[in-house]
């Protein structure tokens, strides 16, 4: 006995046979020619409260405490297991081995994981990328290496992202082994961005960039994929020094564009839907990876268009007519107005020039008024067709929007989309009445309707006006005209020059008795007041050809010809 008991040292872990159980211990015979004694407790189940070892088992146990007077040793169950629970840490730390163990709880920074004893688990270590879900991994069977450990403390950390690293770099492996340029290959989609998709290979990630997820147009890659997809792709570049592969997605399907140009040849009448809408037209797409571009010249004949909204939207189905064709530039030009008559093609057929047109006014512009000939066309009536002789500043004077007016279609221009016509056509020409009425040599009565520094302008009939320089005017040296007349004033002149093509008359007063003027207005039509259109344009332009004054004389009111009346004089009575 004495000798058996002096070989067994306390602190060791030996194997025994249960050779009897009872309520308070259980003995077990580990050799040595002795029994030892296990607390009963560290045999019985906590939950069920029922001891689980029977006579006969075998079991390890620690060695505590050696009682040589008694001839009994204090064993330990619960010790044993822990001591070759150690061990296995201790062996696992230096072999960098796996430990399975079950996440237990989270903890502050991580995870707490039962491998025999508590260990701890750090957040940034329990997955390749972050994961901030971390309850996600309760009561999961893990696998993770050891990091560290203190036996005395108790104390063991883990990694879990270690083994997942170890494991991806021998996939990546695998994977770069056997990719090369142009193979078709199948991953999972594992992150959408707005340039492209990253898809996980197999241990590394290749980028599908958007330009090469179809041949058409892509708004967003989401459009087509989700995170979790399998999808095929092939390996457009592959860099294996850095590790990047470039993916392609549609280059697993021809290129359209390569049969566009007999499938749609210009002229021909298709069929497609508005993908988008610019500011300078729509997109419509004929096909997967063929559309072509409705600029906002060609969506209406008639209509100036500065919204394309306003003529479709994304979505519909629309009719066009192929307009432009280039392959290599991968464009084609559609037109929309071309499904359509175009209503100017069919003016120029219906009308001619000369032609009497009935119309309502569809707007006015400082220079005119546009006239509706048919739906969707409208002609110019400029503001100097208005009338013959009446001086107009603004179209207001003459029509309004929505009057319906006769106008005569002067020039028609298709091309440009132009049609000028003219209300005056239809209108008495006052002055050419007048001219045609009247002679050189004639005196006439008339009215003053404006006064200048270089002559005098008399209205002769309604809407006809003459011009009286200042040297056919009868004058003291030194007395100005508006001196010696007022607007309105009758007046009697000779008719010096008619110059029909530029419808001015020339007057002069000299050798004229005055006196018989009111007599001879009132015995003739008489004029209305105020500025007329030839006084004003005369004015303003200067431009004056009657008794001989220049038209240099006329616009500086005191020029050569006014200075020097008598050449004007003599001029004049030639032209007479």
């Amino acid at each position: 006995m004495e000798t058996s008991l002096q070989s067994l040292r306390e602190g060791e872990v030996v194997r025994g046979t249960v050779v009897a159980v009872t309520a308070d211990e259980v003995l077990v015979d580990i050799g040595f020619k002795c029994e030892g004694s296990v607390p009963v407790a560290e045999f019985t189940d906590p939950d069920t409260n029922r001891v689980e070892v029977e006579v006969d088992d075998e079991v390890e146990v620690f060695v505590e405490r050696l009682d040589e007077s008694e001839g009994r040793v204090r064993l330990s169950r619960d010790r044993a297991a822990k001591l070759k629970t150690w061990r296995h840490i201790e062996d696992a730390y230096k072999s960098g081995a796996a430990v399975k163990g079950k996440v237990l709880d989270r903890v502050k920074g991580g995870l707490s994981v039962d491998i025999g004893v508590r260990a701890f688990l750090p957040g940034s270590l329990v997955d390749l990328l972050p994961n901030r879900r971390l309850e996600d991994y309760l009561e999961q069977e893990i696998e993770a290496r050891i990091i560290s450990f203190d036996r005395r403390r108790s104390n063991v950390v883990l990694s879990r992202k270690a083994i997942l690293e170890e494991r991806q770099g021998k996939v990546k492996a695998e994977t770069m082994e056997g990719l090369e340029e142009g193979k078709l290959v199948n991953g999972v989609v594992k992150n959408i961005t707005d340039y492209g998709v990253f898809v996980d290979l197999g241990g590394l990630d290749g980028l599908l960039h958007i330009t090469d997820i179809s041949w058409g147009r892509v708004g967003h890659p989401s459009e087509y994929f989700k995170v979790g997809d399998e999808v095929d792709v092939v390996v457009l570049r592959f860099d294996r020094e850095r590790e990047r592969v470039s993916l392609g997605y549609k280059q697993r399907f021809e290129d359209p564009w390569i049969l566009v140009p007999e499938k749609y040849p210009m002229g021909k009448r298709v069929s497609g839907k508005v993908v988008s809408i610019v500011d300078y037209g729509a997109f419509v797409v004929l096909e997967e990876g063929v559309e072509g571009l409705i600029h906002v010249s060609e969506m209406s004949w008639t209509k100036k268009v500065k919204n394309p909204r306003s003529i479709v939207d994304i979505g519909q189905e629309v009719e066009v007519v192929v307009s432009e064709v280039d392959v290599d530039k991968r464009r084609l030009s559609l037109s929309l107005r071309a499904t359509q008559t175009n209503p100017w093609e069919q003016v120029a057929e219906s009308y001619a020039v000369g032609t009497t047109i009935k119309g309502v006014v569809r707007n006015l512009t400082d220079f005119g008024a546009f006239v509706e000939i048919v739906p969707g066309v409208d002609g110019l009536v400029h503001i100097s067709d208005m009338s013959w002789t009446r001086r107009i500043n603004h179209p207001s004077e003459v029509v309004q929007k929505g009057d319906e007016v006769e106008a005569v279609i002067t020039s028609i221009d298709s091309y440009n989309q132009r049609i000028s016509l003219s209300m005056k056509e239809l209108l008495p020409n006052e002055w050419e009445e007048y001219a045609n009425t009247h002679g050189v040599g004639d005196v006439v009565a008339g009215s003053v309707t404006n006064i200048t520094d270089f002559g005098v302008f008399v209205e002769l009939a309604p809407g006809v006006e003459g011009l009286c320089h200042i040297s056919e005017i009868d004058r003291d040296e030194g007395l100005a005209l508006a001196e010696m007349f007022s607007t309105g004033q009758a007046v009697q002149c000779r008719i010096l020059r008619i110059d029909w093509h530029e419808s001015r008359i020339g007057l002069s007063m000299h050798g004229i008795d005055q006196d018989g003027a009111v007599e001879a207005l009132t015995s003739s039509a008489r004029p209305g007041g105020g500025e007329t259109a030839m006084a004003a344009a005369l004015r303003a332009g200067g431009v004056v050809e009657d008794g001989g004054t220049d038209a240099e004389g006329a616009a500086d009111g005191e020029g050569a010809a006014a200075q020097d009346p008598a050449p004007a004089g003599e001029d004049a009575e030639d032209g007479a």
